[in-house]
């Protein structure tokens, strides 16, 4: 299964992302499996945490698979939606170790953790302005909130890669270390985290996140209204056929003149 849990030990769940031939780039399966799987875990009275991985160490998640043609699929902006928790509350505290890259739709899914360790040398970011696309999984909304306006404009509108570092420095990440101290980081966090009263994590997280989550919720009908019309251009069919031939893209400026 691509996506793998298990119990770390007693209150600690992980989620492992494996999909390691496509640098754990989610395709519809694993779409539909962690919209399944958010539900459960929520309900499963044996959880207190989650911790959230990548496997291997070169990837955390690449994102979506292009190549998988998920916008053909039926009501995938309703499972991208679940699958990321876009607008969907999660009541228990969620961690993100991250090593090697994390972007694109990994970075969305990276965003609904409450706490998110990363390795120094991390690459994370949102290209996806770069293939024409709009980083719809929950970034364009949220990202402000999480980090301000100034930084997540940065980032949304360049497209540019930084590093673990420099994400720790504008608050997208909490904390940094070594890679190879990544993981055992999350699980002692996860310690610390499952020890405290689960009732009072759920509430605090409850009170701080919750009004949150309802706003977005009530913008996401404009949202997918403004990226079907992205879709619908020549600038998304451009960028996605350059992505999947790997091969620099050939936008039209605004007199439809190729740049």
């Amino acid at each position: 299964m691509p996506i793998i849990v298990s119990m770390l030990e007693d209150g600690i769940a992980c989620v492992r992302i494996s999909n390691m031939k496509r640098r754990n780039a989610l395709d519809l399966e694993m779409f539909q499996s962690l919209a399944v799987l958010w539900p459960r875990l929520a309900a499963d009275e044996n959880v207190r945490v989650v911790l959230l991985r990548g496997d291997g160490d070169q990837f955390f998640c690449s994102g979506a698979d292009l190549s998988a043609d998920l916008e053909s699929q039926e009501g995938i902006a309703d499972l991208v939606d679940q699958a990321l928790l876009k607008t969907q509350f999660f009541p228990k505290p969620v961690i993100a170790a991250i090593r090697g890259g994390c972007v694109a739709g990994g970075l969305e899914l990276a965003m609904s953790a409450d706490i998110r360790i990363a390795s120094d040398g991390a690459k994370i970011g949102f290209p996806e302005v770069r293939w024409g696309i709009v980083p719809s999984g929950g970034a364009a909304m949220k990202l402000a909130d999480q980090i301000g306006q100034a930084h997540a404009l940065d980032l949304l509108l360049t497209g540019r890669i930084i590093s673990g570092t420099e994400a720790q420095l504008i608050g997208l990440v909490s904390s940094v270390c070594r890679a190879e101290d990544v993981l055992p980081s999350a699980i002692e966090c996860a310690r610390s985290l499952a020890e405290n009263s689960s009732v009072a994590v759920q509430a605090t997280k409850r009170c701080a996140l919750l009004h949150r989550t309802k706003r977005y919720a009530r913008m996401e009908t404009e949202e997918r209204a403004i990226v079907e019309k992205v879709k619908a251009s020549g600038d998304y069919k451009e960028g996605k056929s350059a992505f999947l031939e790997k091969r620099s893209p050939s936008f039209l400026d605004i007199r439809g003149k190729a740049k």
